[in-house]
């Protein structure tokens, strides 16, 4: 579940903080406030893959030595880079870095009072935290910032393939008894709980081998998101304490999400639940703890029995994208008053159910009417092509179709260097009052329906490379 974790700096996985420039959508719950980040979109968007546990190399502590590189061809950890974070923070400078490792030992064993308040036994503290090293490659994952990054319908086409889709029918067939007991005890649809499954760790088979002890020790001692580390390290302590999982487990993403869904370890203390009964609340490898945690963590979210969690629409030309806003909801009846139809001409079930619009191609490609249950998606994982990706599995899962609707393949994602200039440009005219920094949220979002209004074009806030154009003055 790698939501968990805020975005990085917010709080769930996968998408480490990559999202935002990714989605167009806000920093990507590389830490939400629950499971934590992707493993698997980890590597899709950071082209680096979770490489062991062990950790790696770099300059002595505290000293300027060069950092060694890997030799080619080795299949070893990559080691930190020993440079400037490129977030700029002052915790993230080299120099704040190594001196931060040279501390690390004193900074783990200064935990201990904290460990204790939380009922962890001086035995077990000992145990599991002996010979912890900082990971320090870490540093360079957590300020990572793509110079490109995928299209949401490149997104989808990896996360929702035929291989993985068939390999989802198989579990929800393997696993009937576990899934049919989940739905009936908490009400929330098998097959958003397998979609989260295929989508977080491609159904266990890309989890991450990092020890999340040493992935949150090193960030909850070193780098800028200390104090909400040492609340995951703390917890994944009391995990091991409380004998739920072992250490060899314990294995998962850089910032420390682990298990099929990826959980961040506090968010298995709010959500895992020891569904058969075992005396273990196991979401690494008991299927019935795995399938009800991931369930428990949606409905404590708000899931909504019975509802779906949206549905692709046919916007009409002319429209007011000025409407597409999370914060702009209305019942269905309204939305088709202003002209929206569902794709493939099929009429909407429930006309009163409230929805919001996301058109996350702008006007050139497919909208969706968004329910609660997107919103409970969202938790999860606060990155829209993640939501989307997770509501369009399950439902092809149940039998239903793709997209009707094609998307706009012929644009091209803009540059990190193109995106940083699109809001430079955008400020310099006025629409822009945000600090530049090459990703993409609602206020840049904003900013560019602003401009667009203004040159009558679709105001859909869309960065395609031909508004960089006219932004441009060409």
């Amino acid at each position: 579940m790698t939501r968990r974790s805020s975005a990085l700096a917010n709080g769930r996985t996968g998408v480490v903080a990559l999202a935002a420039a990714l989605l167009l959508c806000g920093e990507a719950r590389a830490q939400s406030s629950g499971g934590g980040p992707l493993s698997f979109l980890d590597r899709i968007f950071t082209g680096s893959a979770a490489t062991g546990s062990q950790p790696a190399p770099s300059a002595p502590p505290g000293s300027s030595a060069p950092v060694p590189s890997v030799p080619a061809g080795s299949s070893g950890p990559l080691p930190w880079s020993g440079e400037d974070g490129a977030s700029g923070h002052p915790l993230m400078s080299a120099g704040a870095i190594r001196e931060a490792a040279a501390n690390f030992d004193n900074c783990v064993a200064s935990m201990w009072p904290d460990a204790a308040r939380r009922g962890i036994s001086q035995q077990s503290f000992q145990r599991f935290t002996a010979g912890l090293t900082p990971d320090l490659r870490i540093m360079d994952l957590m300020d990572s910032q793509p110079e490109f990054t995928k299209s949401i319908w490149d997104y989808l086409d990896i996360l929702v393939s035929d291989a993985r889709l068939a390999k989802g029918r198989e579990i929800l067939a393997q696993y009937k008894p576990q899934f049919d007991a989940t739905e009936q005890l908490y009400g929330v649809d098998r097959y958003a709980i397998a979609a989260i499954w295929g989508i977080e760790s491609n159904y266990s088979t890309q989890i991450g081998d990092r020890s999340v002890l040493q992935s949150t020790a090193t960030l909850a001692c070193v780098g800028r998101r200390q104090p909400y580390f040492r609340d995951e390290f703390l917890s994944a302590l009391e995990i091991l304490h409380h004998g739920d999982l072992r250490p060899e487990q314990l294995h998962g993403s850089w910032a420390g999400a682990f298990g099929p869904t990826q959980f961040m370890p506090t968010a298995f203390k709010r959500y895992a639940v020891d569904a058969d009964g075992d005396g273990r609340r196991d979401v690494v490898d008991d299927p019935a703890d795995l399938i009800a945690s991931t369930a428990n963590n949606l409905k404590k979210d708000g899931w909504q029995t019975g509802q779906t969690w949206g549905y692709e629409v046919v916007v009409p030309a002319g429209f007011n994208y000025m409407l597409a806003d999370r914060a702009k909801t209305m019942a269905i009846a309204q939305w088709e008053h202003l002209g929206l139809k569902r794709a493939g001409d099929q009429p909407f079930p429930h006309p009163a159910e409230k929805a919001y619009l996301l058109a996350p191609a702008g006007a050139s490609g497919p909208g969706f009417l968004m329910l609660q249950n997107f919103r409970v998606f969202m938790k999860y994982n606060p990155a829209e092509a993640y939501a989307l990706a997770i509501g369009h599995f399950a439902d092809r899962l149940r039998g239903g179709p793709p997209l009707v609707q094609p998307w706009p393949r012929q644009e091209r994602e803009l540059s990190r260097a193109e995106r940083l200039e699109l809001q430079q440009l955008l400020a310099q005219r006025g629409f822009y009052s945000g600090t530049p920094d090459g990703q993409f949220g609602g206020e840049t979002r904003q900013a560019l329906r602003g401009f667009q209004a203004s040159i009558g074009a679709p105001a859909d806030g869309f960065a395609s490379s031909d508004v960089l154009e006219r932004l441009r003055g060409r």
